[in-house]
Parts: structure tokens; C-alpha cells; sequence
């Protein structure tokens, strides 16, 4: 079905391009093998052995610290966990930078120790944390610095040398990095350690799930005794730790996502490069723009120009929900500016990106076709932008009457 008039789109009364059966929507996990996975919790429930560092972390944790090109993983039961426990190893105090364009358990995991969380502005075309800001941030209090490598982008080579020079710790948080490279090479052994996301929306999932990789031994140690009530023997505890393990379950989902990895991979660089010849010339849609054969293109992201094509994110995700395509605005709005933080720091370029952004569906269950049915509707919504911008604004306005 081809929408070529402003009475065509679902938002004012056409027949949605997409129905309620074919609907897509950000996040969608995948699955994998299923006889698979299967197999690996019947194993383990064969052998009785659910928690505490089963044979299933354990392989997991060696396959992630393989893909990872690092010394060391430590299996966990989330990221957010992972990021406290790698916080507390590490010996954070005081205050932490982290960016401000960022999910909310990036400074959660801050705050939530009693640490000051002090936000920090980004690049405004790579939505990366910006090293010369974060500079200028530090303080007689700062005791480290938490980059995110956001959407499989990895932080510039210039923060390792801010940590460096500063005599800081440098955690990256790399919930959208699993898999990722660098001129050919993963770069999860940059700093102290990295933390990665096996939640269920993951381009790799445990269901839920996280970890820390990192090349330092004693560290690891710190980590894996931390995440075991402080354990360091049967009976003996030399830390204040917590529970934090990864079950045999969800490293059985694990272990199945990691063997799906390379065909999610292939599937989601074919999408991605889809959706770059879609909208490669649409009037005030810019794509963010990476190499995919050295991202897991777990996000496609778009940036809409208000002036340009009449219209803002948040009308555009409206439009599209409408014809059964479900985006997200991640991250908007920032950290900064949440209730639990609301600090009016003045972070210019991360408000402005947040004005901006806007996610598009990938993953297993997209396919080419919905991907052309997708950029064909952006596409007519940017020919339409200021009719559209109009005709909803008076729509909107009548209903309040």
C-alpha cells in the first residue's frame, strides 16, 4: 500500500501501513536457537547445579571475554549491577563524570553508592562523551570518569588520556558495544574495565544479564568476590559484597545468543544499510552514521531537523505509531535534566541532541520489505512536514475543545 496524500496516514483516519499482527517496535528480542537453548537448561537441570557459578557462566564467561579480546569476564545478573560492582572495585569516591546523554542506570549506578554523578557534555554528531568538557569538570572530589560507548561507538582515545593525566579511573559502560571493533579490534579492554548488557533487548541476550571484562587480574578478583556477598573462600568474606551472579538460565540464553551472533550481526548490518539508502536524501532526516561492518547496528538512529522538515521527533514517532511502527526517544530527556538529578547544569549540545534523536526497529524480526514500507512513510511525511505539523496541531487543538 502506497501513502501519497496527508488523508493517507493513519494519524488522521487512512488504514495503518502496518496491521496490528505486523506491527514493529524498538527492542524486539532475539531469540535464536530454541532446541538449543532448551538442551543447555535441561543440562542444567539435570545436574541440579541453577546458581553460583555453574559450568553455563562459566562457559559464557569465557566466550565473552574471547569476543572481547580481554584477560578476564565476570558473568552477572544485569549491567546496572555490573556498573556498581565495577564502581566499587575500583575504589570510586566522591565524584564520578559520566555523560548526560545516557540511559538513567549509567548515573543511577552512581548515585545508588552515594557517589555525586556530574554530568558531562557530548559530541554533538557522535553522541560521545566529550574529553576536553569532561576535562573541565574535575574537581579535588573526582575519583573517576564513566564513558559509554553510545550506540556501538567507541570514546575517543583522548578520555583514556584525561584519565590518564588526572590519575583517574575510567570505567566505560558498553551496553551497546558487545561485538564492536575498532579498526578491526574490539576496544573493551580501554580502561580500568568494561561493563556489558545482556538485557532481553540486547543485539546478544541472557534474558537479563550483564558483565565486566577487563584485563586486570586483581581487579577481576575484586570484582568476582564483590558479586559473591565478598566471598573469597567457602567461609571467608574480605569485602562488603552483594549478590549479583548470573543464573545457569540466563547464561544458557547466553550461550544460545552467542551462538546466533553472527547472523543477528549480518541481519542487522543489512537492515541498517537499508535504512541508509532509504533515507539518504530525505529533507531533514540524518541518519547517524557509522562503519557496519564494525558495529552491531543494535540501533538505528536518526536525528530530525525541525525547521528543515517542518515537523520534530516526537510528532514523527506519533505519525509512525499510528501506521503500527513503534520508535523510542532514547535518551531524551537527558540525565540532567530527570527529577532525581534536575541539576541545570548547562550541557548545550546534549539538550540539543536530545531535541533530535529518534529510534527506528531492527533487529531479526525486520525485514527489507518493512524497512521500504518504513522510509516510504518517513519519506511522505517529510514531503507533507508543515501540512502535517498543521492539520495535527488543529486536530489536537479541536479535541480539547
Amino acid at each position: 500500500m502506497t501513502k501519497q496524500r496527508l488523508d493517507d496516514l493513519a494519524v488522521f483516519g487512512g488504514t495503518p501501513a502496518f496491521a496490528a499482527h505486523e506491527r514493529l517496535t524498538v527492542g524486539v528480542p532475539n531469540i535464536g536457537d530454541r532446541d538449543r537453548l532448551f538442551q543447555r537448561l535441561t543440562m542444567a537441570l539435570d545436574k541440579r547445579w541453577l546458581s553460583n557459578n555453574g559450568a553455563l557462566v562459566q562457559d559464557f564467561e569465557e566466550r565473552v571475554a574471547d569476543t572481547s579480546a580481554v584477560r578476564h569476564c565476570v558473568a552477572m545478573c544485569n549491567a546496572t549491577v555490573a556498573l556498581q560492582v565495577g564502581i566499587k572495585a575500583l575504589g570510586m569516591t566522591g565524584e564520578v563524570i559520566v555523560p548526560s546523554f545516557t540511559f538513567s542506570a549509567t548515573a543511577h549506578a552512581v548515585g545508588w553508592l552515594g557517589l555525586t554523578p556530574v554530568f558531562c557534555d557530548v559530541d554533538p554528531v557522535t553522541h560521545l562523551l566529550d574529553p576536553a568538557h569532561a576535562e573541565s569538570l574535575i574537581t579535588p572530589r573526582t575519583s573517576g570518569i564513566i564513558g559509554v560507548h553510545v550506540w556501538g561507538q567507541p570514546c575517543s582515545d583522548e578520555l583514556t588520556e584525561v584519565a590518564r593525566r588526572n590519575g583517574l579511573k575510567l570505567l566505560f559502560d558498553g551496553a551497546h558495544s558487545f561485538g564492536c571493533l575498532e579498526e578491526g579490534r574490539s576496544f573493551a579492554g580501554r580502561g580500568d574495565a568494561t561493563v556489558f548488557s545482556f538485557h532481553a533487548t540486547k543485539v546478544v541476550n541472557a534474558f537479563e544479564g550483564g558483565a565486566l571484562v577487563t584485563d586486570d587480574a586483581a581487579l577481576a578478583r575484586r570484582v568476582r568476590a564483590i558479586q559473591n556477598f565478598g566471598l573469597v573462600a567457602e567461609d571467608t568474606v574480605n569485602w562488603v559484597g552483594t549478590n549479583a551472579k548470573m543464573s545457569e538460565a540466563s547464561a544458557a540464553m547466553g550461550l544460545t545468543s552467542l551462538d546466533a551472533m553472527p547472523e543477528i550481526f549480518a541481519h542487522n548490518r543489512d537492515i541498517y544499510r537499508a535504512y541508509r539508502a532509504g533515507l539518504a536524501h530525505v529533507p531533514g532526516i540524518r541518519m547517524l552514521d557509522y562503519d557496519p561492518s564494525a558495529n552491531n547496528c543494535q540501533y538505528v538512529v536518526i536525528e530530525v531537523d525541525e525547521d528543515a522538515a517542518g515537523f520534530g521527533p516526537d510528532l514523527l514517532r506519533t505519525v509512525l505509531r499510528a501506521e503500527g511502527v513503534t520508535c523510542r526517544r532514547y535518551f531524551s530527556p537527558a540525565c540532567h535534566a530527570m527529577t532525581p538529578y534536575n541539576t541545570g547544569a548547562s550541557l548545550p549540545q546534549t539538550d540539543a541532541v536530545t531535541r533530535r534523536v529518534l529510534q527506528l526497529p531492527t533487529g531479526m524480526v525486520v525485514t527489507r520489505a518493512d524497512v521500504a514500507r518504513v522510509c516510504g512513510l518517513i519519506q511522505l511525511a517529510a514531503a507533507l512536514g508543515n501540512d502535517i505539523t498543521e492539520r495535527y496541531e488543529a486536530t489536537t487543538a479541536t479535541a480539547l475543545i
